[in-house]
């Protein structure tokens, strides 16, 4: 059952979490130098721990409900993320550290508008299933 398009929404979301970044950086220092998620321990923890959720996820296919809740502690985890980006951004006075802001501050909200679609189809598929054994 690998083939659902939740399936395809986790995978996305695998690939914005741990692929994407590398490619986009977070915020640009006063002396020009970009900054990676990888740049922090934190950050890279909790984009790899997104990843690594949405990845066992996937493959949690026969148990919708447990997959549901991976679903949701992830999303939980991704707004965690980005309320430490907002932090992180409104924290600092000025132009003390962040000259300015990367795209890979977005990164959380794409990653959790994927999880939001795939949580949906995994309902949609979970709401079939049992209108099908309410028939038997």
């Amino acid at each position: 059952m690998l083939q659902r398009v939740q399936t395809i929404y986790l995978l996305l979301s695998v690939i914005v979490s741990a692929g994407l970044t590398f490619v986009f950086h977070l915020w640009t220092t006063n002396d020009d130098v970009m900054v990676f998620a990888k740049d922090h321990v934190v950050y890279f923890a909790m984009f790899l721990a997104s990843a690594i959720l949405s990845l066992i996820s996937i493959f949690m296919f026969k148990n919708r409900k447990s997959q549901f809740v991976l679903g949701r502690l992830n999303i939980i985890l991704n707004f965690i993320l980005l309320g430490l980006f907002v932090y992180q951004s409104l924290n600092l006075s000025g132009e003390t550290n962040v000259s300015e802001k990367g795209i890979g501050i977005f990164l959380p909200i794409v990653s959790i508008v994927l999880l939001a679609l795939a949580n949906k189809a995994i309902k949609k598929d979970e709401d079939l299933v049992k209108s099908v054994d309410r028939l038997r």
